[in-house]
């Protein structure tokens, strides 16, 4: 058998095999809609035959992972936003067996999964892509899609306890030992056994995107790769918050590398840009899906105040609130160049219509970055 990425080091794994020195992915394309809370027609199918053109397109073009949503209910609204799904293991293990060298993550929600079932299912599509299978931790926090499991939803801290627990067991499941056992406050397994481990005796790179205090204290004794919130002021904000949640790693012996999210909007010109982004994430917002989810949260006037509301549900309508880089190309690759100056290792980006928008994408701002030594050129 033929390796399509290099030799699965853990280094070459967290790196997403890749020499960039900022990544860049594509996030939520595994949903209806993707992240676009838009009632436009274009916006995006998310069907298995749609993923599996994107997924080539974005192997091609360098693209360095794919990072799916775990959804199992939609917000509603007019446009059910998300409301149809692919499961993310299932769609990580076709995507893989239909790529060469992206990475692909599978999205678990660690409460509503048996960790040595969930350990199985990430060697199986491990395999099936040779080492480039990411796990993405969730917590979760929709109680509506846990009452679909029957399951409630633990208290904060609880929550983190638990999630300790169960990554503790999955990680026993990949380890050298083909039987082990674990008692813990929550999972109790007795004479386990996992065969196979992962391929090429590393594990999957693994990431979170606890916002919390003791999600990002998950993340610095677990996880790879970390996602948080872009800041929008300034360069040096970004470089100071990337530097705290790498310290929290780094005094617990770990290297974590920090990403963020963002919603790309890249046209030729920068009034096309505005102009498209203006028509999609707000003439053409599926307003009754954000105050759904807004309502989900409990966000309301009453409790953060009219502006701090306004301003939040503007941010769900443009793709549940990730960092919006609109404009032409030269603008899009400043944008960029600017989140690496502030230390973040790469972004998750969403579009519209990734299949439509990509090429352009892939054409005009990747080798802005490859100029600006962020980024080489993708291997053919």
């Amino acid at each position: 058998m033929t390796l399509h990425a290099p030799k699965p080091t853990q280094a070459n794994r967290n790196t997403f095999y890749s020499d960039n020195k900022f990544i860049i992915g594509l996030f939520g394309a595994n949903c209806s809609s993707g992240r676009a809370v838009t009632l436009v027609e274009e916006r995006w199918g998310g069907s298995w035959r749609e993923s599996v053109a994107l997924a080539q397109m974005a192997d091609a073009a360098g693209i360095d992972f794919m990072l799916p949503i775990g959804r199992w209910k939609g917000y509603g609204g007019d446009t059910d936003y998300q409301g149809a799904t692919l499961e993310t293991f299932n769609w990580a293990s076709g995507l893989l067996a239909s790529t060469k060298r992206i990475t692909v993550f599978g999205t678990i929600h660690a409460p509503l999964f048996n960790p040595i079932m969930a350990a199985k299912m990430c060697v199986t599509a491990d395999h099936i892509g040779e080492g480039r299978f990411g796990l993405n931790i969730v917590c979760g926090w929709n109680e509506g899609e846990f009452e679909m499991f029957g399951v409630t939803q633990r208290d904060h801290e609880n929550r983190y306890k638990y999630a300790q627990e169960w990554v503790d067991v999955v990680k026993l499941a990949w380890g050298p030992e083909d039987d082990f056992s674990y008692d813990g406050e929550f999972l109790h397994h007795a004479r386990a056994r996992a065969k196979p481990k992962p391929w090429g005796g590393s594990r999957p790179v693994i990431m979170n995107a606890g916002a919390s205090d003791d999600g990002k204290a998950f993340a610095a004794r677990n996880c790879d790769a970390f996602f948080t919130q872009a800041a929008r002021d300034s360069v040096e904000s970004m470089q100071a918050r990337v530097r705290g949640i790498k310290a929290d790693a780094r005094a617990l012996g770990r290297d974590l590398e920090i990403y963020t999210v963002g919603v790309v909007t890249c046209r030729p010109t920068m009034k096309e840009a505005q102009d498209y982004y203006h028509y999609a994430a707000v003439e053409r917002a599926d307003w009754s899906a954000v105050d759904s989810i807004m309502a989900i949260k409990g966000l309301t006037p009453e409790n953060m105040g009219e502006e701090a509301f306004r301003v939040r549900r503007a941010q769900f309508a443009n793709g549940m609130g990730g960092l919006p880089l609109v404009g032409d190309p030269d603008h899009v690759a400043g944008q960029l160049a600017r989140l690496a100056e502030g230390g973040l290792r790469g972004l998750a980006c969403s579009m519209v219509n990734y299949s439509l928008e990509l090429p352009y994408f892939a054409a005009e701002v990747l080798p802005r970055l490859e100029q600006r030594g962020l980024r080489v050129a993708a291997r053919s």
